[in-house]
């Protein structure tokens, strides 16, 4: 059984007891729509098991970090947007706007995106 944290946001979407807009369930994974979208498409890509920031994940050595970022584009060409351009985004840390700490990849399109962000 995978690492979870009975506090965190989001195993408790991944455990479905938060309800999300799932557009994606992987074997590892689940990508669900942000609900404050900066985007046209927003979406978030978790792990199911808990790591709080990605370079945890990376350090695990276990290739979710490549997982994440292979769903990220399923999500980015189910959405329409991987044609055009889109953003894939890890914030690690509070001072990089991290503010649920359970690895998670924004997946960002849609529209134009500024460089640089924020």
């Amino acid at each position: 059984m995978a690492a979870t944290d009975p506090d965190c946001l989001f195993c408790k979407i991944v455990a479905g007891d938060v309800p999300a807009e799932i557009v994606r369930r992987g074997e590892r994974t689940l990508a669900f729509r942000d609900i404050n979208p900066q985007a046209p498409t927003h979406v978030l890509v978790i792990p199911h098991e808990h790591f709080a920031d990605a370079a945890a994940a990376a350090a695990a050595g276990t290739g979710l970090t490549d997982e994440m970022v292979r769903e990220a584009h399923e999500v980015a060409v189910a959405d329409g947007v991987a044609e055009s351009g889109y953003r894939v985004v890890f914030n690690t840390g509070s001072g990089a706007g991290q503010t649920v700490f359970h690895v998670h990849a924004h997946v960002l399109g849609g529209r134009g995106l500024q460089w640089p962000p924020g």
